[in-house]
């Protein structure tokens, strides 16, 4: 069988230019009196991970142009103090949005911890408020890869409309506000699949796909054989795996066996340099947002 020429679906360079986009914006609006949009993370402890993501997102602020503010607590920080935290960053006027990094540590609720946030501040989108406005279709602030994941396909014009979406994992980040993006007219108007662990004849759903978006974070899950010809595939995957010839000793590997899957597919997109900066961009895009009180006055 002749193999397919793919399209990589390159979301480091899209979310360079929405940075340059934002920041255009932001210059237009300081110039006309406006603040600067102001973004303020929480971390909590030294995962390495995390460190990595928060430090990516301060860059990000400064390629926009806006003020962002990290506050870190060491791991012995209890529940009542993370939230007192939580509380003041509610109450600074200067904060236009705010996120808290997660995983947290085992003692601290996660829940608890999200639905203190006010969800006019909440950039994640993980508030209860924001994820039920986003079910009903109304304004709120979208959880962030979800929407990179429509913003990278609609800025390479791959169609939705009409097709058939099939996602890979049924998480509260990704997976079912995804499903909800995608069904609606506005934004995705598919038709939508969700698999998870107990799906049966998973491969066969998989094989369905239009557009197959992997999130459940198994390396390497996807194998060809699961994959239509001319599909277009998301790996929303990023999993450390060691690898000692790394200078680091691992590397990132997505939910997509890439060498395997890329030549069936008509779009793809690589891990690293995926749906992970388009994730960071609309975050930036969700800040600009609430520093002009798009969806809550």
């Amino acid at each position: 069988m002749e193999k397919q020429d793919y399209v990589l679906l390159d979301g480091k360079k899209t979310a360079a230019d929405i940075r340059a986009e934002i920041a255009l914006e932001v210059e237009r609006m300081v110039e006309t009196g406006k603040k600067r949009p102001h973004l303020a993370a929480i971390l909590v402890g030294h995962d390495g991970g995390s460190e990595t993501y928060v430090n990516n997102k301060v860059k990000a602020c400064e390629a926009c142009g806006f003020r962002s503010t990290l506050l870190r607590f060491e791991t012995n920080i209890t529940e009542a103090e993370l939230l007192d935290e939580v509380r003041k960053l509610n109450e600074d006027k200067e904060v236009d949005g705010f996120i808290v990094q997660l995983p947290l540590p085992h003692h601290i609720s996660e829940q608890k911890v999200i639905e203190a946030i006010d969800y006019r501040k909440d950039v994640d989108g993980f508030h209860p408020i924001n994820v039920g406005r986003l079910a009903a279709g109304l304004p709120c602030f979208v959880s962030a890869t979800p929407k990179g994941i429509l913003e990278l396909l609609r800025r390479y014009d791959v169609r939705t409309r009409s097709k058939h979406v099939v996602i890979l994992g049924r998480s509260n980040i990704v997976g079912k506000p995804l499903a909800s993006l995608m069904m609606q007219r506005s934004y995705g108007d598919a038709t939508v699949t969700v698999c998870h662990s107990h799906t049966v004849n998973l491969a066969e759903e998989c094989r369905r796909a239009d557009i197959l978006v992997a999130a459940i974070g198994q390396p390497e899950f996807v194998k060809a054989d699961m994959v239509r010809e001319g599909a277009t595939v998301v790996d929303v995957g990023t999993t450390r795996v060691p690898d000692p010839s790394r200078p680091r000793g691992f590397r990132l590997s997505g939910d997509v066996m890439f060498d395997e899957v890329a030549p069936k597919c008509s779009y793809i997109t690589p891990v690293p340099g995926g749906v992970g900066p388009m994730t960071i961009a609309m975050l930036m895009q969700n800040t600009l947002a609430a520093a002009r009180n798009e969806y809550y006055t």
